[in-house]
């Protein structure tokens, strides 16, 4: 099953519908109802039900698409599962196809238990580029589906029981300068000058971010950052620039105020604004939040949390950095965890690969949930 999966490229800004179509084709020959929620053209999010029709059912969710193998050096066709030293190499065995072929590979097994309980899939899209995808669906699952009692997403985690996650929040920038000759600085806006000393207020937000900490001790790094990850801007250099851009995000923690950082950047930006204009009326800083991931937050007495602990057999949890899309299962009110095979340190890279091991355990977890809801 791994390896059908691995064989789509479902590179996110590819789509993901041939393995869409696949996954039903499977379902159906199981009889196992399904329907899709649609992204946009050529992507698609695909909820399925084992059992009963009725309230209180268990989710397991995972993305379908993957990042790009551009630029990497891969030993073996990236798309292609291959065996070595107990290890599964290919794009997506760890994040997170891994997961979803086990709880595939189960269903025959589900159908065969009649659950009392229902065990439900949800593979959505457009994770990578954002938490994008799924959207649609828990819209639909908030608006027209009975409520589940949990969600299990299986990103890599070691089969670790995850109970918090940080959030984002992703911003374009986009500064507004004069242009003019670069021997008559007094008579033009540097958009680049200016994107510096924005840049250089982000660093002093980092910096304090930093100090603050993370009261929990949980997370690593313990903090929120702040990242910039691209800038461009100007035409030449004896060209005062009009226009400089960058992006740049926040990962917070999961009880951290998502304005606070926006609100002192644009504050700043503000302060900066009348010396510009003051040169040229058409000048300015226009700062433009492009998306936001809530964060995963611990829940007291989480039904979701108490399950995944019996069916890993683990008596504690833990918190990653990265962002998932429990958080947003949690924004609607059902109660999430993270936990899934593989690490997310061989995530992302070339030669990903997933143990076998953490294959099996996946598969023990499996089993666990359906005597569960037998």
């Amino acid at each position: 099953m791994l390896a059908k999966l691995v064989s789509f490229d479902t590179t996110s800004r590819d789509g993901n519908i041939p393995l869409i179509e696949f996954v039903e084709s499977y379902l159906d020959s199981w009889h196992v109802p399904h329907f899709r929620v649609d992204y946009e053209a050529g992507k698609t999010n695909l909820f399925a039900t084992i059992g009963p029709d009725i309230a209180g059912g268990i989710v397991l969710s995972g993305h379908t698409d993957v990042v790009p193998v551009d630029g990497q050096k891969w030993a073996s066709n990236p798309f292609e599962v291959m065996e070595r030293d107990g290890r599964l190499y290919g794009r997506g065995t760890c994040d997170m196809k891994g997961f979803i072929a086990v709880a595939l590979a189960m269903v025959p097994q589900f159908k065969a238990a009649k659950l009392k309980t229902p065990i439900h899939l949800a593979l959505s899209c457009d994770e990578e580029v954002g938490c994008k995808g799924v959207r649609p669906l828990v819209a639909h699952m908030r608006d027209h589906m009975k409520k589940p009692r949990a969600v299990i997403v299986g990103e890599p985690t070691s089969m670790q029981v995850v109970n918090a996650h940080k959030g984002a929040v992703t911003f374009s920038t986009e500064v507004t300068g004069h242009e003019a000759h670069s021997s008559l600085t007094d008579q033009g806006v540097n958009a680049i000058m200016v994107a510096g000393e924005l840049l250089g207020e982000i660093n002093r937000i980092r910096e304090d971010l930093t100090k603050r900490g993370d009261p929990t001790g949980r997370f690593n790094p313990p903090f929120s950052t702040i990242h910039v990850g691209v800038i461009e801007g100007g035409t030449a250099k004896n060209i005062i620039p009009r226009r400089c851009s960058f992006q740049w995000e926040t990962r917070l923690l999961p009880l951290a105020d998502p304005a606070e950082v926006p609100t002192r950047f644009e504050n700043f930006a503000a302060s900066l604004e009348p010396a510009m204009k003051k040169i040229a009326g058409d000048t300015g800083i226009h700062n433009n939040q492009t998306n936001v991931v809530p964060g995963l937050a611990p829940e007291d007495n989480s039904p979701a949390e108490h399950l995944a602990l019996h069916l890993a057999g683990a008596n504690s949890t833990h918190a990653v950095s990265y962002c998932a899309e429990a958080g947003l299962f949690q924004q609607i009110g059902i109660p999430a965890i993270i936990c899934g095979p593989g690490s997310i340190e061989q995530a992302h890279k070339p030669d990903e690969y997933i143990d076998i091991s953490e294959m099996r355990k996946c598969e023990g977890f499996m089993a666990r949930l359906l005597e569960h809801c037998r």
